[in-house]
């Protein structure tokens, strides 16, 4: 009887856990479908009396959203992917050799985790500006891929340390070089590390604000969360663009997951076998 009794909290506590976290993205979903005079109706309607996807055309309408997504999903992809290529590189050393600085590398890497981002807006400022790169979508990709390479490194130097050396080093018995055994041996044991990495790196890119809003000021150039910002004005929120783009956003990042969700749960338990 006690044991159903417990069981029978838990599964309470997680019903309510679940409704908490999912209201509101419900919430922001039924808002964009509402017609602008039922969203601030009294009382309250959790289910509109008439769906209507004027929210969604207006935000393409009054914007040009369609190339406010192409802009994120190109510097945010860009960006990522060059990520990639150097925190593998450095993570691997991180995690194989021992040198003079090794641990002084390893706090600097750890120390940029906890100082906000908006410290180096202003320096940052200044040298996009001199090197005359202000309303060009280069500035972003080069700020995020050096923001995001040292807590990449310590992710996939942590998942680097879970393989064991002895696979390379047979690769390099058989005549690979240690470069040739890495690409070859060792990056294909660490694709759902790398894959998580990389998830990881395109979700700090694709919801990246003050970065976006300093350097970038053509229209044609701005990227999703300066467009969704755009909806807050000075004296008045139009909720139901706001709530339209909100969903949209949201959809890259949902079908990335659906895609790489094997790769994720391989990342996040990689190594839990090896004793």
């Amino acid at each position: 009887m006690k044991l159903r009794v417990l069981t029978g909290l838990k599964m309470l506590y997680l019903a309510g856990y679940f409704l908490i976290m999912v209201f509101p993205l419900y919430w922001i979903v039924i808002t964009s479908l509402k017609p602008k005079k039922e969203i601030f109706s009294l009382p309250i309607r959790y289910w509109p009396e008439r769906f209507t996807f004027e929210n969604y055309a207006n935000i393409f309408k009054v914007s040009k959203f369609h190339v406010y997504i192409g802009n994120s999903l190109l510097i945010s992809v860009i960006a990522a992917v060059i990520v990639i290529c150097i925190a593998t590189l450095s993570g691997y050393v991180m995690a194989r050799f021992q040198f003079r600085g090794h641990k002084q590398i390893m706090m600097a890497f750890f120390s940029t985790q906890m100082l906000p981002g908006f410290i180096s807006l202003a320096p940052l400022y200044l040298l996009m500006s001199d090197m005359d790169l202000i309303n060009n979508r280069l500035s972003l990709v080069l700020t995020y891929t050096v923001m995001l390479i040292p807590f990449s490194t310590i992710m996939l130097r942590g998942f680097f340390q879970r393989i064991p050396s002895s696979l390379e080093e047979a690769a390099m018995i058989d005549g690979c070089s240690r470069l040739t055994a890495l690409i070859r041996v060792i990056i294909p044991v660490m694709l759902p590390g790398i894959a998580s990495t990389f998830i990881f790196a395109f979700v700090q890119n694709w919801n990246e604000l003050f970065m976006a809003v300093m350097f970038i000021d053509d229209e044609s150039l701005k990227t999703l969360p300066v467009a969704m910002n755009s909806f807050v004005m000075k004296f008045d929120v139009d909720w139901g663009s706001m709530s339209a783009g909100t969903v949209l956003s949201v959809i890259p990042t949902v079908v990335l997951f659906a895609f790489a969700q094997r790769y994720i749960v391989e990342g996040l338990t990689q190594g839990a076998e090896k004793g």
